[in-house]
């Protein structure tokens, strides 16, 4: 019988350990004010990159949705949006893939877009299912020193946000890698297991700057 009480509390131990906490962002309004800033690990100068979030959202309709924007002076270097008409894209220097998708909705829904500069193949994960590929800006680079914003839409630098693509909902796990994952290790990550963090954003670690009204909400996964 002891023997079985320390195998339980053995396991119960590691159950625990493997458990993380993470920290979602809830939108609860369109605003043109609430915004959180990433500040990153490393310059995104990216000739490659894997992007990843968990997100939910009830917004529904032809609205359009930004969900992740980063800005230089020059431009927008990497945007990604939920089209007006449901379909996913993500933009390049202001020029757009789109991908036809089922709409994110309340549910939440694991997301990943990838890109590799060498030979343009483009691709979307939604909950470890991959899309076709496509081929967007080969030989394209991703310019460093810029603004990393979620919720809001960077018309210029600074500002100012448009209320009407504002972000309103569920986001976290934001990660960003400067390569492309495998498709196991984005499968993996949908599922719930443990696979090496962002190397240009770690949701876990990364610096969070927060504008407005946004509630930062801890979650155990």
């Amino acid at each position: 019988m002891r023997l079985y009480a320390v195998l339980f509390l053995v396991a119960i131990s590691t159950m625990l350990a493997e458990s993380v906490s993470i920290n979602t962002l809830v939108f609860p309004s369109e605003t043109n004010s609430s915004y959180v800033e990433m500040v990153p690990q490393k310059p995104l100068n990216l000739r490659a990159f894997t992007l990843c979030m968990r997100v939910a959202t009830e917004l529904t309709g032809r609205r359009e949705i930004v969900l992740f924007a980063y800005r230089t002076q020059r431009a927008d270097e990497l945007n990604v949006w939920r089209e007006l008409d449901g379909r996913l894209s993500f933009y390049l220097v202001d020029e757009p893939v789109f991908f036809r998708v089922p709409d994110i909705g309340a549910l939440q829904t694991h997301l990943c877009v990838t890109w590799d500069s060498s030979s343009g193949a483009a691709a979307l994960f939604m909950d470890g299912r991959k899309s076709l590929t496509k081929i967007f800006k080969k030989g394209h680079t991703v310019q460093p020193r810029g603004k990393v914003i979620i919720g809001q839409d960077l018309d210029s630098y600074l500002g100012p946000f448009d209320a009407n693509q504002s972000f309103v909902g569920e986001i976290g796990d934001i990660n960003l890698w400067d390569s492309v994952l495998s498709d196991r290790m984005i499968q993996d990550m949908f599922s719930g297991k443990r696979v090496p963090r962002g190397n240009v954003f770690d949701w876990e670690t990364t610096q969070l700057k927060i504008n407005g009204e946004v509630v930062v909400v801890n979650t155990q996964q």
